[in-house]
């Protein structure tokens, strides 16, 4: 282990599902392998988060021949009573899309230093 692994904070400030959410945010048809590589969990890990996202009403999951496709529902509320009426797409600042025809995150133009433009 590297001097800046032991520096490291033993906690992370997102917890797994909101990882998830993210990913799927970013690319609704990635497959469970490809979410459980991004977030550093194991598929099965994926596989139950998914479950209690969908459970939950947070995430619909369709079927896209053999591949599943996902979509998060909007205006969905964060479940801790500190944050109740906070919407999860905002509390993350998850695009979601509401067939409103707006932009969502990756159509907002950046300039070269990475901050979006106005």
């Amino acid at each position: 282990m590297s001097d800046a692994d032991e520096a490291r904070p033993s906690w992370t400030f997102f917890t797994s599902h909101a990882r998830v959410l993210s990913v799927i945010a970013r690319d609704p048809q990635a497959r469970v392998r490809d979410i459980a590589a991004v977030c550093l969990l194991t598929e099965r890990a994926v596989q139950g988060i998914l479950a209690d996202l969908e459970d939950g009403g947070y995430l619909i999951r369709e079927r896209s021949g053999r591949r599943n496709t996902y979509r998060i529902v909007p205006g969905t509320e964060v479940r801790h009573p500190a944050d109740r009426g906070r919407a999860v797409a905002d509390a993350l600042d998850l695009p979601v899309a509401e067939h409103s025809g707006a932009p969502d995150a990756a159509d907002v133009d950046t300039d070269p230093s990475g901050t979006r433009a106005p």
